[in-house]
């Protein structure tokens, strides 16, 4: 999979430079909806290198921070910076975001890349077709996207999230109920793409995933970011009573 896309990979990887958008910071971040606080004063540090897994029980506000970090919803109070910089087109069009259930054009495979390329300026046969071979989609080029397996609808997300060359990638739980040689397929593919230089963070219940991704994991309880750990020691010896639960599969309360 790296010897496949190794030019691409490394097209991303170059195009960070001294104006790039990372470190990010939050400060006293919070969001609240229908009278319940659902981020609840998050102080965070987001750095260039590691690939940051996400965990936390159902609701504990993963999703949501994802959302805020990329500027797709306000916080209620506090602030999200990037570099210093605010949240802001600029900062925006050098991230990608792919969610759980896929959102593709009406197109063929090829034309959702294409769609995505023709933005950039950068549009072409090869290129498309350098970007679907990461994907392992490139005999479904000319195949309509919406006749895709679920699996195959997810690895043509990011693949096309792949094309806008992004400095940071946000997944949150790309992987749910697909079967295991899909998984399998977008791990290669995110291992790539962090290998390239792309800052990654990717929310995910699944705790063998979180081992085989995770160079730290971020632990979200209740709002709050409660453990901020390197993955060994998150895996290891938690500090905290919600993680400890968690990873026993006791209730988390």
């Amino acid at each position: 999979m790296r010897d496949a896309a190794t030019t691409m990979i490394d097209r991303i990887g170059a195009a960070a430079s001294s104006d790039a958008i990372l470190p990010a910071e939050t400060k006293g971040l919070v969001f609240e909806a229908g009278g319940k606080r659902l981020i609840d004063g998050i102080d965070l540090q987001i750095e260039s290198g590691p690939l940051t897994v996400v965990m936390g029980p159902n609701g504990a506000g993963k999703s949501l921070l994802l959302r805020l970090l990329h500027g797709l919803i306000v916080p209620t109070a506090g602030t999200v910076s990037w570099a210093g910089r605010p949240i802001g087109e600029e900062v925006r069009k050098r991230q990608a975001m792919v969610f759980q259930r896929p959102v593709l054009l009406r197109r063929s495979v090829a034309d959702n890349i294409g769609f995505v390329l023709r933005l950039r300026g950068a549009d072409s046969d090869d290129r498309r077709l350098e970007i679907l071979d990461l994907a392992g989609l490139a005999a479904n080029a000319q195949q309509p996207a919406r006749l895709l397996s679920g699996g195959e609808q997810q690895r043509l997300a990011l693949a096309r999230a792949l094309a806008t060359e992004p400095e940071v990638l946000f997944l949150d739980e790309p992987t749910s109920s697909l079967d295991p040689g899909s998984v399998a397929i977008i791990e290669d593919m995110v291992k790539s793409i962090h290998a390239g230089g792309t800052k990654v963070l990717f929310v995910t219940h699944d705790i063998g995933q979180a081992r085989r991704l995770a160079d730290e994991v971020l632990f979200i309880h209740r709002g709050q970011v409660v453990e901020h750990t390197p993955v060994a020691r998150f895996f290891d010896n938690p500090d905290s009573r919600p993680a400890q639960d968690y990873l026993a599969g006791r209730i988390v309360r």
